[in-house]
C-alpha cells in the first residue's frame, strides 16, 4: 500500500477557503440571480478578498462551473459520479429491484442539491454564451450515468426481459430528470420523499417483473 501524504497547513486552509468562496456563490446565486451578483459581494459573504477570487477561480463564469460540479458531487473530492459510494453500491445491489431502490434514492440526494440553482444555470447560460460552453454540446454525462445503471440492471434476477439496456436508459434519464423533479417537487407541491416513491413505483413498474 502506498504512503497517504498528509495535507499541509496551506493546502488545507487554500481548500477551506475555496469552499466558503464557493458556499457564498452558491447563496448569492440562488438569493439574488447570476447576473445581478457580482465577485465583490461574494468575496465580502466569504470573507476574503475579491483578488483571492480572482487568484482561484479566474472569473465568475469559472466559479460558476465548479458550484455545479460540486453541487452535483456533494463535495469537494475529485471523484466521479460512477465512483461515488452510492453508485458503486447500486450497482452490487443483486437484483434489480434492490438496483433500483438505491438508485432513485442516489439520484434524488443530488436532485434536492442541484433543484435550488437550476434557474441560476439557465438563467446563466442564456444571458452568456461563454458560460454555455463551459458545458460542451453532446453526449449528456448525465444519460453515461443512466445508461451504465441500466445495464447492470436489466441483467440482474428481477429484471423485466423485454426491457432492452437503451430502453432501460431512457427510462432513468426521463423519470430521473431535474425537470420532472422540478415540476413535481417546486411546482406542484411534492415533498422529495412523495417523489422518491412515485418515481420508484413508476420505474419498477416499467423494468422489473411483478
Amino acid at each position: 500500500m502506498g504512503v497517504v501524504k498528509p495535507v499541509s497547513k496551506r493546502a488545507a486552509k487554500a481548500r477551506e477557503t475555496r469552499r466558503r468562496i464557493v458556499a457564498a456563490a452558491y447563496d448569492l446565486f440562488v438569493e439574488n440571480g447570476y447576473g445581478a451578483t457580482n465577485l465583490q459581494e461574494i468575496a465580502d459573504q466569504a470573507g476574503v478578498a475579491v483578488q483571492t477570487i480572482y487568484f482561484v477561480f479566474g472569473n465568475k463564469r469559472t466559479l460558476l462551473k465548479e458550484l455545479v460540479d460540486l453541487t452535483i458531487a456533494g463535495d469537494d473530492e475529485p471523484v466521479a459520479t460512477m465512483d461515488r459510494a452510492w453508485f458503486r453500491d447500486a450497482m452490487a445491489a443483486p437484483t434489480a429491484g434492490e438496483h433500483l431502490r438505491a438508485h432513485v434514492e442516489g439520484v434524488r440526494a443530488i436532485l434536492e442539491r442541484v433543484a435550488p440553482i437550476t434557474r441560476v444555470i439557465d438563467t446563466a447560460t442564456a444571458m452568456d454564451p461563454e458560460v454555455a460552453a463551459l458545458w460542451p454540446q453532446g453526449l449528456d454525462p448525465r444519460y453515461t450515468v443512466q445508461l451504465t445503471a441500466a445495464k447492470a440492471l436489466v441483467g440482474k434476477a428481477g429484471a423485466r426481459a423485454d426491457v432492452t439496456d437503451e430502453q432501460a436508459a431512457d427510462l432513468l434519464y426521463g423519470m430521473l430528470s431535474p425537470e420532472l423533479y422540478l415540476l413535481m417537487v417546486r411546482d406542484r407541491g411534492w415533498s422529495p420523499e412523495r417523489w422518491q416513491r412515485w418515481a420508484l413505483d413508476t420505474l419498477h413498474s416499467q423494468l422489473c417483473t411483478p
